[in-house]
């Protein structure tokens, strides 16, 4: 039995992956704000995580060394951050904050404490400004965006600690990851959680451009499954959590149609700039944003190498995405179900 600190763990990833260690009897410390997280995602059929969890800023090196130095803990998942792109945009000194000095205050509790390794949540995101397909983990140039800065910034630091003091830290690159506890409420959720709200409420869904952008998408137990396997790496390194495949946001769409039932609701197709125009603030001040920029972002093709993952730690993707997104679908209208009618002590079990 291990003892594991998880940051964010009453977000989509992080609820999971403490639950998944806890059925393999580990002994799991669970910190999140709550500034994303929702207890909702606390909730198993098998365990309620809601009365464990604590509410603690990652931003605060006393409370992050007070905790690791009353535990001690063998491995550390570091997830917590600000990831809409559009509000690390917006406020980039708080992405900064959070996305960056909130990582090396975590490293730097680590290194205080003898943690026997720290694993980084990081995003594919970072790869926004490469063109080479599918994308290794050595092709990575800096990236534009702020969001994606952060990441990257961050991925520096972990290996500088590495460098310096000969830390063990794994990175993990994630693709768009899908799966139950996909927030499809909150204002700008993920592309699976918005077509399953938008359909559940018999709307058309309104997608950028044609529709035809492809992504690689990950379902959250086969990152999971990653996830835990490099523990046992030593060192530094970096992994894409991938699939190695495309599926283009039509195709999402038409196997989520499928899958709920409402053949009859067709998608709506507008200019790629309207998507930002829900976010007037990007629009202030004296410089904005690219029109480039933004235009790549919601056009950009996306597609990483998971080879490193299979030959270093023996993973692959196991779930389909058809499977993958079924089960995201189940599990989203139930979720949408209950929160709408505010049943305050009914949970959805996965």
């Amino acid at each position: 039995m291990s003892k594991i600190l998880i940051t964010g763990a009453a977000g989509f990833i992080g609820s999971q992956l403490a639950h998944a260690l806890w059925q393999e009897k580990n002994e799991v410390v669970l910190v999140d704000d709550f500034s994303y997280g929702l207890e909702d995602n606390l909730v198993f059929c098998d365990h309620d995580f809601r009365d464990e969890i604590i509410r603690g800023d990652i931003c605060s090196s006393q409370f992050l060394y007070k905790l690791c130095q009353e535990k001690t803990f063998d491995y550390i998942y570091h997830i917590a951050a600000i990831t809409p792109l559009p509000d690390c945009q917006i406020d980039p000194g708080r992405a900064v904050t959070v996305n960056v000095a909130g990582t090396v205050s975590v490293l730097e509790a680590a290194r205080r404490y003898g943690a026997v390794k720290v694993i980084f949540a990081s995003t594919s995101a970072v790869y926004e400004n490469c063109r080479t397909f599918p994308t290794r983990e050595a092709d990575a140039i800096p990236p534009s965006l702020i969001y994606s800065g952060t990441k990257f910034a961050a991925e520096q630091f972990c290996k500088s600690y590495a460098d310096v003091y000969g830390m063990n830290i794994t990175v993990l690159r994630f693709a768009n990851v899908y799966g139950p506890h996909i927030d499809c409420l909150r204002k700008q959720p993920p592309v699976a959680g918005y077509l399953i709200r938008e359909l559940y409420y018999d709307r058309a869904p309104v997608l950028h451009a044609t529709g035809k952008q492809e992504r690689d998408f990950i379902y959250v137990d086969d990152l999971i499954d990653l996830a835990v396997r490099v523990q046992n790496g030593t060192g530094f390194d970096i992994v894409n959590v991938s699939s190695n495949e495309t599926h283009s946001i039509n195709e999402l769409f038409e196997t989520i149609r499928r899958v709920m039932n409402k053949g009859s609701i067709h998608a709506e197709y507008t200019d790629a700039s309207n998507y930002w125009k829900n976010y007037p603030e990007l629009y202030e001040g004296a410089y904005q944003i690219a029109e480039e920029i933004l235009d790549h972002e919601v056009n950009k093709y996306t597609l990483c190498d998971n080879r490193y993952a299979f030959d270093t730690y023996g993973w692959k993707p196991r779930i389909t995405f058809e499977d993958g997104v079924r089960q995201t679908v189940e599990f989203g209208v139930l979720a949408i179900r209950e929160r709408c009618a505010g049943m305050q002590n009914m949970h959805v079990c996965y």
